[in-house]
């Protein structure tokens, strides 16, 4: 059985100018392997009506599951809510339970309920909220796409509310080996392996350590009996 799919949009202009360093994606991808998902693709886009619209139609139609992180805060530029509902060609209106939800916590903070503030109660129609225990604003699901907020600690409070509503697979195993010869050393014999075992993914990462070179080499796979066997051949091949 084939693993479920999912892909990320990571939206921000902060992110393409370098302001900002990105670790949800480094976060999402280890739940998601955890749990058996595959993500196979990451795209970033700047804060852009069309670009996101753009991308996630794109992402959604081609993957099983689709994340995105950034763009739903307070302010004007906080646009992604809008961009979710003109990919799906619904509405966006102010939904009571958000509202509800946000009215009480401002309240509980002897903070003004603003117009501001209140944007972020504007939720696609059909959409599902999603948790945010950190501070209250919600996340949404519209189908297959999960809309959450680009602040680390919140994008990781939100997907942990997310993932067990979602069908995972076997999960996915990796070992390695390093071995201290460079890439065009090691290149056949690896290849080889890899024609060996075609249900294993099979990857050669290059480094250099004080001027001395080496290759990290990584197999990935469901099959824990195959992943063994592969493992011993690589292991045997470059003793």
């Amino acid at each position: 059985m084939t693993n479920p799919t999912a892909a990320m949009l990571v939206i921000g202009d902060e992110i393409l100018s370098g302001r900002t360093r990105d670790s949800n994606m480094y976060y999402l991808a280890g739940e998601l392997t955890r749990i058996g998902i595959r993500l196979c693709e990451v795209r970033v886009v700047a804060d852009e009506h069309a670009a996101i619209v753009a991308g996630v139609n794109a992402l959604r139609g081609a993957f099983d599951t689709v994340f995105t992180s950034g763009g739903i805060g307070p302010t004007h530029d906080d646009i992604t809510a809008d961009a979710i509902a003109a990919a799906f060609g619904v509405p966006i209106t102010y939904r009571a339970d958000a509202m509800d939800l946000l009215a009480k916590h401002y309240e509980r903070q002897g903070l003004p309920f603003n117009e501001a503030r209140q944007r972020m109660a504007r939720i696609p129609d059909g959409a599902q909220l999603i948790e945010n225990p950190v501070s209250t604003a919600p996340g949404f699901t519209l189908q297959n796409v999960h809309v959450m907020a680009g602040v680390p600690s919140i994008f990781q409070a939100m997907l942990a509310s997310v993932l067990p509503g979602l069908t995972g697979g076997a999960p996915l195993l990796s070992q390695s080996l390093r071995v201290m010869r460079g890439e065009g050393e090691i290149a056949g014999d690896f290849a080889k392996l890899a024609a060996e075992f075609p249900e294993l993914q099979l990857g050669s990462y290059p480094f250099n350590t004080n001027g001395v070179y080496g290759t990290n080499l990584v197999i990935r796979g469901t099959d824990a009996g195959m992943l063994d066997r592969a493992m011993t051949r690589l292991s045997a091949m470059f003793a």
